[in-house]
Formats: structure tokens, C-alpha cells, sequence
């Protein structure tokens, strides 16, 4: 066989793997990612609600220029309300952004350390967790832990545990999923963990100990603990692919407006956020943007250091098979394709 036939063999190869690639990818997706790039941020956001979400907002902070506030869809879809860019959102596990400063500030005081164990925070449950000996606070906030996931439980979304010890519970005795500090794998559990550590030092809630050291110094007056301190309707409704009701109501920990969230990640990527010492401690355990999903709300939040912008996803319709999670990646690519043009 010549190289010139190799050559050839090898490009078909390559087109009909492709073409069977794409024979598995949704064709929403597909869609999404060919269709031509609008003019504008708001033809973007406006071309969400197209591929099937029910409400989008869009936040956008770019160095020079004053914060954009973009909408479409629903704020409401049973009452027909606007999709309303200043509502509050269900920002799921960007919270572990601010879980991390705090535990950072905690470390920087000496109130806790990095290098202490799960048998060591919490001996009482010790017994029960494979390795607590050996998973560190560290390693917990990095999910290098190990600990089983408690929201892979079955069914948990469908009937999500309201208190800590029901929480535990589902991960009690349960193996390990590999030696700590060994692989990475996202995991719920560690920082179920790391905010009961938390509390426990401070002896009071740790959000409280979050509003007076992140929120406050930051003038962040729309970022919430729980459903239980804001007006419901100013809470953006979230849906889920064959659920046929609003999901608003149900509790699923922080809610924020994206400028709040915006503002706070523009602070955690200057180090605005730290007092001295903090940030050193900071970037050798966590990460500087994030996402989150809980049903009928995914969010996304990340710093853009090539254009010095933050830009600030929120949609409101999540699917079983996470097939919106992918396309919202798709149309966040687009909106910093347009900032950049």
C-alpha cells in the first residue's frame, strides 16, 4: 500500500467517524453550534429561548464600559412575566466559590487548617467514613476527598434531603471511591462536610459568618442563604424537561441576582475579596469561576482575564439527560465570541 493510498484511507476514516459522531449528538446542539453568530448580545440571548429554555439572563461586566443586563423569555411562564434581569436566581454550586473564600479567611485567622482531617473536625462520624484519617480539609475543597457523592443517591432530586444528618446518612459506611488525594471527582459531600466544619468552629451558621466577611464589605444586597429570607416573586421560576410544574419553590440553598454573583466573581479574580495573606491561600486550594445545577436552574459564572470580562449565565430549564447543560455551553462560547469581535 503506497503512503498517497494511506493518506486517503485514513482521511475517509476520519469523515465517516465523524459523520457517526455526529449521528449520537443531539441535533439541538448541532444546531446551536452552526448557526451563524448574531450581531448582538441580546439576538444571543434571544436565540436561548429558541433552542427550547424557558428564560435566560445575561450579565456582562467588561472592563471600561458599564455592566449590561440582558433578558428573554420567562420570569413566569404560567403568568406570562418578562424574564427580568435583576431577579433572583437559584445559583446552586456557584456557592462553593464563597464556601471557599470563607473557609480561606477561617485558615488565614488560624481558625482552621487546611492540613486537619475529617477525624479530626468531626471524630463522632469518623468511624463511619472510609479514610477519615487521611481526607484533609484540603483536599475536601479541591473533591480529592474520595467521599461518595450524596445527591447521586437514587431518586435524590426527586426528594432531596432537608437537613444535614439526612444528608449524611445517604453516604454512611459506604466505600471510598478511590484513596485521598489520589484522583478528583465533584463531589457534594465535601463541602456538606466543610460548612458543617465550618459552623461548627464559628458556632453559628456559617452564612452569617459569608455576609459579614464577603457580602457586606462587597455591598452585595441580593445574595440570599435560602428561599426563606426573599419575596418568591422575585425568584426567576425554573423548569425541568416532563416536569409539568414550577419549580421555584422548592429549597435548594443560595439565591443571588447575576450582578451580585458578577460583582462577587470580579472581586474573587482582582483578589478585592482577600484581606492580606488570603489569596495566597486561596489559589492553592480552589478554582476562580464555576457553575451549577439544580432542577429548573442551571448558572455560570467566569472571568474572561483575555478581555478583563465577567460574564454571568442564568437559565431556567434543565432536562434529564443534562442535554440543555451542553447547549447552554455552546451559547455561553457565543456571547464571548461576540464580546471579543
Amino acid at each position: 500500500m503506497t503512503k498517497k493510498n494511506t493518506k486517503q484511507i485514513l482521511r475517509i476514516a476520519l469523515i465517516v467517524g465523524s459523520l457517526a459522531s455526529l449521528y449520537f449528538v443531539p441535533w439541538r446542539l448541532v444546531k446551536a453550534w452552526v448557526l451563524p453568530l448574531p450581531d448582538t448580545l441580546q439576538e444571543q440571548v434571544d436565540e436561548a429561548i429558541n433552542h427550547g429554555f424557558d428564560g435566560m439572563i445575561l450579565y456582562v461586566d467588561k472592563a471600561g464600559k458599564s455592566p449590561l443586563f440582558l433578558a428573554s423569555g420567562w420570569h413566569n411562564r404560567q403568568s406570562k412575566i418578562p424574564a427580568d434581569p435583576h431577579a433572583l436566581f437559584k445559583i446552586a454550586s456557584i456557592s462553593k466559590l464563597y464556601d471557599a473564600v470563607a473557609v480561606t479567611k477561617l485558615v488565614n485567622a488560624q481558625r482552621l487548617s487546611l492540613d486537619k482531617t475529617i477525624a479530626d473536625y468531626l471524630p463522632e462520624i469518623a468511624g463511619r467514613i472510609e479514610n477519615a484519617g487521611e481526607i484533609t480539609l484540603r483536599l475536601m475543597i479541591q473533591h480529592r476527598s474520595g467521599l461518595p457523592n450524596f445527591t447521586d443517591a437514587p431518586d435524590f432530586w426527586a426528594s432531596p434531603t432537608k437537613t444535614f444528618e439526612e444528608s449524611l446518612s445517604l453516604i454512611l459506611d459506604k466505600p471510598a471511591r478511590f484513596e485521598p488525594g489520589e484522583d478528583y471527582e465533584y463531589c457534594n459531600t465535601n463541602y456538606l462536610l466543610v460548612n458543617k466544619i465550618m459552623d461548627d468552629e464559628l458556632g453559628y451558621n456559617n452564612f452569617q459568618f459569608i455576609r459579614e466577611e464577603i457580602l457586606k464589605p462587597l455591598h452585595l444586597q441580593h445574595t440570599y442563604e435560602s428561599l426563606s429570607e426573599v419575596n418568591l416573586e422575585e425568584v426567576m421560576s425554573g423548569y425541568h424537561v416532563g416536569h409539568p410544574y414550577d419549580l421555584k419553590e422548592d429549597e435548594h440553598g443560595m439565591l443571588a441576582t447575576a450582578e451580585d454573583v458578577g460583582t462577587f466573581l470580579r472581586a474573587l479574580n482582582d483578589g478585592s475579596v482577600f484581606a492580606a495573606g488570603e489569596q495566597e491561600i486561596y489559589a492553592s486550594v480552589y478554582e476562580y469561576e464555576h457553575g451549577g445545577w439544580v432542577p429548573g436552574y442551571q448558572s455560570f459564572a467566569k472571568y474572561h482575564k483575555d478581555i478583563d470580562a465577567v460574564t454571568v449565565e442564568f437559565y431556567s430549564t434543565t432536562d434529564p439527560k443534562l442535554i440543555n447543560w451542553n447547549l447552554s455551553e455552546i451559547i455561553n462560547n457565543r456571547i464571548v465570541k461576540i464580546l471579543k469581535r
